[in-house]
């Protein structure tokens, strides 16, 4: 890699969960354009050496593929310990992986919502754990927290979800205070609708019910993401119009949101 590539890069290594699709992609694509080396982690690990293949060829980067479940103790154990890996730092955490479920709770597994608050949260708060230490001893680090605008809303229908990305924004803006002063920052990223798999897979069907207007590209949330995280501010709400529809509704009384969330009770974030 070129002198002038390393000094354009704002981080020299990076690992980003859930990369084998969707935003989680994005960020990776985006960090490997701008010449970080990467560690890969998701469940499909055909897709990650297809990616981790790719991003090499194009841009010369070092790519680590890291197959491992989240949800799985085990599995995820193999993350913690890369992360706090002192001989081969990591200067950038994206804790993107993560799904959401949708339907009544009443009705919805149990062992999938349980499921759900091992990756979305329990992952999350472990890899975070994992990579602060050796940041703060070497005075210099990010965490970049993936959580969602459900995070500031009830949504009947995604309860699970919208208390697990609650969780991420609440966990991410104490540990930014937490940290103040010490070189090492924590951001908490808030996309709205984005295209991805996540509406497939998360069994949402209102996607019809959304002006095109509505949908951001995970490319544009990776990009706006990524910025805030280098200028070091707490929360990144992505596009205009989410930072202008969570400013208006942050003054509504609790009981009205909650009523209004209950009237578009099949829409989810």
């Amino acid at each position: 890699m070129s002198e002038r590539r390393k000094e354009q890069r704002r981080w020299a290594s990076a690992l980003v969960t859930g990369a084998s699709s969707g935003i989680g992609e994005a960020f990776a694509r985006r960090l490997a354009a701008e010449g970080t080396d990467l560690v890969i982690v998701a469940r499909r690990a055909d897709q990650l050496e297809r990616l981790a293949a790719e991003l090499r060829a194009s841009h010369g980067v070092d790519v680590e593929v890291l197959a491992a479940d989240l949800g799985a103790p085990v599995s995820r154990r193999g993350v913690e310990l890369r992360l706090a890996d002192e001989r081969a730092p990591i200067d950038l955490l994206v804790n993107n992986a993560g799904f959401g479920t949708h339907g009544s709770f009443a009705e919805l597994p149990a062992d999938r919502e349980d499921q759900e608050v091992q990756v979305n949260v329990v992952a999350l708060q472990r890899l975070t754990s994992a990579a602060l230490g050796p940041m703060v001893a070497r005075g210099r680090g990010h965490i970049l927290n993936v959580s969602s605008i459900a995070a500031l809303y009830p949504v009947p229908g995604s309860a699970t979800y919208a208390a697990t990305k609650a969780f991420i924004c609440s966990f991410s803006d104490a540990i930014h205070e937490e940290l103040r002063g010490s070189g090492v920052v924590v951001t908490s990223a808030l996309p709205g609708f984005t295209r991805t798999e996540f509406q497939e897979r998360s069994n949402w069907t209102g996607q019809q019910r959304l002006p095109s207007s509505a949908w951001l590209s995970s490319d544009r949330v990776a990009a706006e993401s990524l910025d805030g995280v280098w200028a070091g501010r707490a929360r990144v709400v992505s596009a205009r119009r989410y930072r202008v529809i969570t400013s208006l509704t942050g003054s509504i009384p609790p009981g009205l949101k909650r009523w209004l969330m209950g009237r578009s009770s099949g829409l989810t974030w």
